[in-house]
């Protein structure tokens, strides 16, 4: 399975060399989607502003894109957009509600459409809110919520250069727990491939468990599997 983790920074230039290491690591002329679904309670405005920036933004590095406006539970399960997801090899979701992101994917034609995109070989990465959601647990308010799972025994931290006092809430309620934290600064992506991981970004990934913490910069790979 290959899947990315992004701190912050969809689509902006600066992420510009991220996106083109991971088509490189897709290893196929990228056939993209953009989903702003976790921005669908901030109104239409908002959602083709995410939706037309990840289009400009993917053309720009030459590749095959189109936005697919899921957006709630109804599109979700609207079999014309989860065809659209099915046919591509690399699908992006952008940040926004965590909670409200995995509530209106659980059990949807669409996530069904992303698990056939990674079963076939394709990539699945999402910023924010888009990487939270592949963690087994996802920070919420007042406690933790379920996530997808991609990433086994796990909370992902996404802005972990920009929000301590997140950072700080996230270790209470992780706290005497044997989940692992992935904290993901900005413009910067955890990708996995199998049982590997590797940092690709300006930034860092902190790597926090029982026994401590370990970070990781550009390039660093170590496995997946945290053994606790």
């Amino acid at each position: 399975m290959k899947h990315a983790l992004v701190g912050a920074g969809e689509y902006l230039p600066n992420m510009e060399p991220v996106d083109r290491a991971l088509f490189e690591r897709l290893g196929k002329s990228p056939k993209v989607v953009c989903i702003p679904a976790g921005a669908g309670t901030e109104g239409a405005d908002r959602i083709r502003y995410w939706s037309d920036l990840g289009v400009h933004h993917f053309k720009k590095l030459g590749a095959d894109v189109k936005a697919v406006e899921v957006i709630d539970a109804d599109t979700a399960n609207d079999v014309s957009l989860a065809d659209q997801i099915a046919e591509a090899n690399f699908v992006y979701f952008s940040g926004g509600k965590p909670t409200y992101l995995y509530n209106t994917l659980l059990g949807s034609l669409a996530w069904q459409a992303v698990e056939t995109v990674l079963a076939n070989g394709g990539l699945l990465t999402g910023c924010s809110a888009g990487a939270m959601i592949q963690g087994s647990k996802v920070m919420g308010r007042p406690a933790l919520g379920d996530g997808f799972g991609l990433l086994p025994n796990s909370v992902i931290l996404p802005h972990f250069d920009e929000y301590p006092g997140f950072i700080s809430r996230a270790s209470r309620l992780i706290s005497g727990t044997n989940i692992v934290t992935y904290g993901i600064d900005g413009m910067t992506s955890l990708y996995r491939d199998g049982d590997s991981l590797e940092v690709i970004g300006s930034g860092g990934v902190t790597v926090i468990t029982k026994s401590g913490r370990q970070r990781f910069t550009q390039g660093d790979t170590f496995p997946a599997l945290v053994e606790l």
